[in-house]
């Protein structure tokens, strides 16, 4: 070994270190611009952070920041993720992360891709589309209204006096919706709601990031992710407006019960909780103390059962799935129902809810409702099957 490298090696030398790019402070710097105009309401600033050069990019910005102006904004901020620079151009990929004022505890997360360009030792954006996985937001497809209620916020899309009706309903049935929860759920959750209503039922599928006709008949859906109990990121209730609309007032406050129900359920759902638990559990509360009987809530399954097609176990997850069979979706909600129905009924409520918390709480789906039957209703999973499946023909047959 040459002497020169055996003295490096020992005097544990390396590389020397590639200096640090200052243009990820100066984007950095960019973006916090951004994101303090939008907390100030300060249009000016908000416009002076894009390329003069991008005239589509600047009529855009313009239009969302005016559709923003009814939303009241706790935090706006952007968090770098990635920069690929080449010379004076710049691709970014950042979280966008916001915060509803006195509704939110934690920050929406939406992911965006943009593009900077360097311009007399400045940055500025060209462009700015979701990122990967992201999908537009709210008041990027048209200016929205804020309707407060006492126990929610709807933030709606559109300015006549016909849309401000619907959401003023909508926020009525949200404030029913969170005490006949609260009275089911006992323990801390926000007790409050917040609801995007879109325009449309293509602009809902928009909001969530998938193909229009997965949602078609959906009335809402709660957005938000599961994970280890005791943390919950905030949530929404996306309505669309067609299914939604075209209910009863009795549908409505289902539709909305359903939902908050999974609001305030989302600290104690996680990967472990299958779908028939929470999606059943949300119906049981939605319909718990209502007058209407087996057959009416379970009309589809009632149908399979009377044609001697019982069946033979709890629905999987992917009986769940939207878009596909609309007759097993809604049995794979009523087999729920009636489960959670038959332990509320055999072991009470309170069991009801500690077995819905012991099988989010479990580290994995493998074992976690055993483990939950066994320590909190002294009973196993085929037994609680086998159960449910007589239970199911008692009160459908």
């Amino acid at each position: 070994m040459p002497w020169l490298a055996a003295l490096l090696l020992a005097a544990g030398c390396t590389a020397p270190e590639k200096p640090p790019d200052t243009a990820t402070d100066a984007i950095g710097r960019t973006l916090e611009r951004r994101a303090a105009a939008v907390m100030d309401r300060d249009e000016d600033a908000y416009l002076a952070v894009l390329a003069p050069s991008a005239r589509t990019l600047r009529a855009t910005a313009r239009e969302e920041f005016e559709n923003l102006a009814d939303v009241p904004l706790g935090s706006w901020t952007y968090h770098l993720t990635g920069i690929e620079r080449t010379g004076d151009r710049a691709t970014v990929r950042a979280e966008l992360r916001y915060r509803i004022a006195g509704y939110d505890t934690a920050p929406v997360s939406t992911p965006r891709t943009l593009a900077l360009e360097e311009r007399g030792g400045r940055w500025y954006v060209t462009g700015d589309r979701p990122g990967a996985g992201g999908a537009p937001q709210l008041w990027q497809q048209g200016e929205v209204r804020a309707v407060r209620g006492a126990h929610s916020l709807v933030l709606g899309v559109g300015a006549d006096e016909a849309a401000g009706r619907r959401l003023r309903g909508i926020a009525a049935a949200a404030d029913r919706a969170v005490p006949a929860v609260d009275d089911a759920w006992r323990g801390p959750w926000a007790r409050r709601v917040v609801l995007l209503v879109p325009d449309s039922l293509e602009s809902m599928a928009g909001l969530l990031g998938a193909p229009a006709a997965g949602y078609r008949g959906i009335a809402a859906v709660t957005t938000g992710e599961v994970g280890s109990p005791g943390a919950a990121p905030a949530d929404r209730i996306v309505v669309n407006p067609e299914a939604y609309g075209a209910l009863s007032s009795y549908g409505q406050r289902i539709v909305l019960t359903h939902e908050t129900t999974h609001v305030a359920t989302r600290a104690a759902t996680s990967a472990a909780t299958p779908a028939w638990l929470s999606e059943g559990f949300a119906d049981w509360v939605a319909y718990r103390g209502t007058e209407r009987t087996a057959g009416e809530i379970a009309p589809e399954l009632q149908r399979a059962v009377r044609r001697g097609e019982t069946p033979a176990r709890l629905p999987s997850d992917e009986d769940f799935a939207f878009g596909g069979d609309a007759e097993r979706l809604a049995r794979s909600y009523e087999g729920g129902w009636l489960a959670c129905e038959l332990i509320a009924r055999d072991w009470g409520e309170r069991r009801l809810t500690a077995f819905y918390r012991a099988v989010g709480a479990h580290p994995g789906r493998e074992g976690a409702v055993e483990k939950a039957a066994h320590d909190v209703l002294s009973t196993t999973p085929e037994n609680l099957t086998a159960r449910w499946r007589d239970f199911v023909r008692q009160r459908l047959a």
